[in-house]
C-alpha cells in the first residue's frame, strides 16, 4: 500500500458494505457534513427479498433525520400487536405503547430491498457520498494517519486494484463479512443452532390477518416447530417455518412439497411466491467493536436470531451511535477517546440483545428429548396458567438501548439506574435513555427530537429562569466547540415536561443521538453546583473533561 502521506485525506471517512447500516451510516455522516466513500464488493443492488422485514420505530426516528423516515413508515404496514399461538389456540396478545408522543408507529413491516431503495435514493442526493460498487475489500491498514483500504474491482481482475484511504471507517459487511472480521483479528464468538429457517415472501390474500404479527408455536402443520408470519404491504406475507437441519429447500421444490407446505397456512388461495431463501440460526458476536480507527457495526459485529427483529434494528443503532461520534471528531467538535464509547455502549447493547436472543432460541431449540418434553408441557400450562405463561418464549421485540452504565452519561441518584426491567422496554426518562419524543411547536420543528439531534442541548425545566445565566455563562467558559444549544421547555410550546417528567429547576443535557446524557436538579449533582455539573457533563461528551469510570 501507498505511504500515509500519500493516501490519508483526514476529512473522508470509509463505509464498507452498502446494505442498510452503511447506507444509515453513511447519509448520518453526510448530514454532519463528512465525506463518505460508500463501497460494496457486490456489482449492485439486490432488488428482491423481504429478509429483515420489521422496522422499529427507533430506526423510522433515526431514518427520519436523513430525509427517509417518513416515507418508509408510509409505505409499511403498520401493526401494533403481536399475536402468540400454541397449535390454534390463543396464548396471549401483546400491545406496543410509547412513552412520548410519537409520530411513529411501535413497528411497520415493509421489505428491507425496499427500504433500501428509499436509502439510496436518498443517497444520490447527497454529493459528500461517493458509491462504489463492485469493490471487494482484500487489504486493510492503519495507523495513526488514518486506514487505507485495498479493493479488488469487480467483476474479478477488472483493473488494477483500487487503493481508498480516509480518517476512519465503519464496517458494515454483514454476516457474512468474514474476511473483514479478520483483517481487524475479530471473529463472531457464539453458538449456532441446529435447525435452519426457510422464509418465503408470498402474495395471497388472507382477510384478518393483515395487521398482526402472528407467532405459532408447534402448529399442527409445522410439528414440534414454529411459525412466525408477517404481514408487510401488497397483500404480501412473509412466512417463516423453524425447520431441522436436513431441510433441503430445492428438492421440496423439485417434488412439490414446498407447495404443500404453503397450502398448509393459506388454503386454496391463490399465492405468488415472491422469494424464498434458507438461513441458519445463529447468535453471537465480535469481542470488540472498535479496532482503532474502524467501528464494527451491524450483523457484521453481532449474529442475532430473526424471531424478535432486533439485528437489523440495533444496526441502525450501531450506524447513529457510530456516526455521531465519527463526525464529532473529524470535524474537530470532541476528542478521538470519544471513539471508545461506541465500543463501550453500543457491545452492551449487542450483549443485551444476544443474552435474549439466545434464551428466546434455547426456548425454540431444545437441545434434548427431556427439555422438548419441558417445553410442550410449559407451553400446554401456558394455555389456563398465568405463570407458565409468562416462561414462554417467542422473541422479546426490538427496544431501544439503554446507556446507564456508559462514561458519558452522569448517574441521577434520584431515579433508578437498572437498565432494564426484566421483561419489557426501559422506564421513564432519564439519564442513559433515549429521549422521549413529544409534539412541540418552535422554530419551523414539530417534535423534540427534531431539535436535539442537530448537536448537543440543553433544556432548561421551568423554574431555572433565576439561575439560567449561571449555566449558560459555565456553558461559555467551558468554550466546547461544535454545535450547542441551550432551550427553555417552556418554549417549545408542548407537553414536553409532563411527558419527560422534568421537575422544576432540572437542567437535562441531551446528546447528538437524543441520549439524555445527564439530568441536573437545581442543588447540583455529585458535590458540583448546577452550573458546574452541566459543563462537566458536555465536557464528557466532547472529551474535554471526564465523569470517571462508573
Amino acid at each position: 500500500m501507498a505511504a500515509p502521506s500519500d493516501v490519508a485525506d483526514p476529512a473522508v471517512v470509509l463505509v464498507l458494505g452498502n446494505g442498510p447500516v452503511g447506507q444509515t451510516a453513511a447519509l448520518l455522516l453526510a448530514r454532519w457534513g463528512v465525506r463518505v466513500v460508500l463501497l460494496d464488493r457486490r456489482a449492485r443492488r439486490d432488488d428482491r427479498g423481504s429478509k429483515a422485514v420489521c422496522q422499529h420505530r427507533e430506526s423510522l426516528d433515526i431514518w427520519s433525520h436523513v430525509g427517509a423516515g417518513d416515507r418508509i413508515a408510509a409505505e409499511g404496514l403498520t401493526w401494533d400487536r403481536s399475536v402468540i399461538l400454541h397449535g390454534d389456540v390463543e396464548l396471549f396478545r401483546q400491545g406496543y405503547v410509547d412513552a412520548g408522543i410519537s409520530p411513529y408507529p411501535p413497528f411497520v413491516n415493509l421489505g428491507q430491498h425496499r427500504v433500501e431503495q428509499i436509502l439510496d435514493e436518498r443517497i444520490a442526493q447527497e454529493p459528500l457520498i461517493d458509491v462504489r460498487w463492485g469493490h471487494e475489500v482484500v487489504g486493510l491498514e492503519q495507523d495513526e494517519h488514518g486506514v487505507r483500504l485495498l479493493c479488488r474491482r469487480a467483476p474479478a481482475g477488472a483493473g488494477e486494484p483500487v487503493l481508498l484511504a480516509g480518517a476512519y471507517a465503519i464496517a458494515c459487511t454483514g454476516a457474512d463479512g468474514e474476511d473483514v472480521r479478520r483483517m481487524l483479528g475479530q471473529r463472531i464468538d457464539g453458538v449456532t443452532f441446529p435447525d435452519r429457517l426457510l422464509m418465503c415472501e408470498v402474495r395471497a390474500a388472507l382477510p384478518g390477518w393483515e395487521h398482526e404479527r402472528r407467532f405459532f408455536f408447534e402448529p399442527d402443520w409445522n410439528p414440534g416447530r414454529q411459525v412466525l408470519i408477517h404481514p408487510i404491504p401488497d397483500s404480501t406475507y412473509r412466512l417463516d417455518w423453524q425447520l431441522p437441519p436436513d431441510f433441503d429447500l430445492a428438492a421440496e421444490e423439485a417434488d412439490g412439497r414446498l407447495d404443500q407446505r404453503l397450502r398448509r397456512i393459506l388454503g386454496e388461495a391463490d399465492y405468488e411466491l415472491r422469494w424464498r431463501a434458507v438461513y441458519p440460526l445463529r447468535a453471537g458476536r465480535v469481542r470488540r467493536m472498535r479496532v482503532g480507527r474502524v467501528l464494527i457495526a451491524g450483523d457484521a459485529a453481532h449474529l442475532l436470531s430473526p424471531f424478535g427483529a432486533r439485528g437489523l434494528n440495533s444496526g441502525v443503532a450501531d450506524a447513529e451511535n457510530a456516526a455521531w461520534k465519527i463526525a464529532y471528531v473529524v470535524r474537530g467538535w470532541a476528542q478521538p477517546a470519544l471513539l471508545e464509547t461506541y465500543h463501550d455502549e453500543r457491545s452492551a447493547a449487542a450483549a443485551e440483545n444476544l443474552a435474549i436472543a439466545r434464551a428466546t432460541m434455547e426456548f425454540l431449540v431444545p437441545p434434548d428429548e427431556a427439555a422438548s418434553r419441558r417445553r410442550r408441557a410449559l407451553l400446554s400450562a401456558a394455555r389456563t396458567d398465568p405463570t407458565a405463561l409468562a416462561l414462554v418464549e417467542s422473541g422479546r421485540l426490538a427496544e431501544s438501548s439503554c446507556y446507564v452504565a456508559s462514561r458519558l452519561t452522569m448517574p441521577d441518584p434520584r431515579r433508578p439506574d437498572d437498565a432494564r426491567p426484566p421483561s419489557g422496554p426501559a422506564g421513564d426518562a432519564g439519564p442513559g435513555r433515549c429521549l422521549p419524543d413529544v409534539p412541540i411547536c418552535w422554530e419551523g420543528a414539530t417534535r423534540l427530537r427534531q431539535i436535539v439531534r442537530h448537536g448537543i442541548t440543553v433544556l432548561l425545566a421551568p423554574g431555572m429562569e433565576s439561575r439560567a445565566v449561571a449555566v449558560v455563562r459555565a456553558l461559555a467558559d467551558l468554550a466546547a466547540p461544535g454545535p450547542l444549544r441551550v432551550v427553555a421547555m417552556r418554549e417549545l410550546s408542548g407537553p414536553v415536561v409532563p411527558a419527560l417528567g422534568a421537575a422544576d429547576g432540572e437542567v437535562w443535557v441531551v446528546r447528538p443521538d437524543a441520549y439524555v446524557a445527564a439530568i441536573v436538579p437545581a442543588g447540583g449533582l455529585i458535590g458540583q453546583s448546577q452550573p458546574a455539573a452541566v459543563a462537566a457533563a458536555v465536557a464528557a461528551i466532547t472529551g474535554l473533561g471526564s465523569l470517571g469510570t462508573r
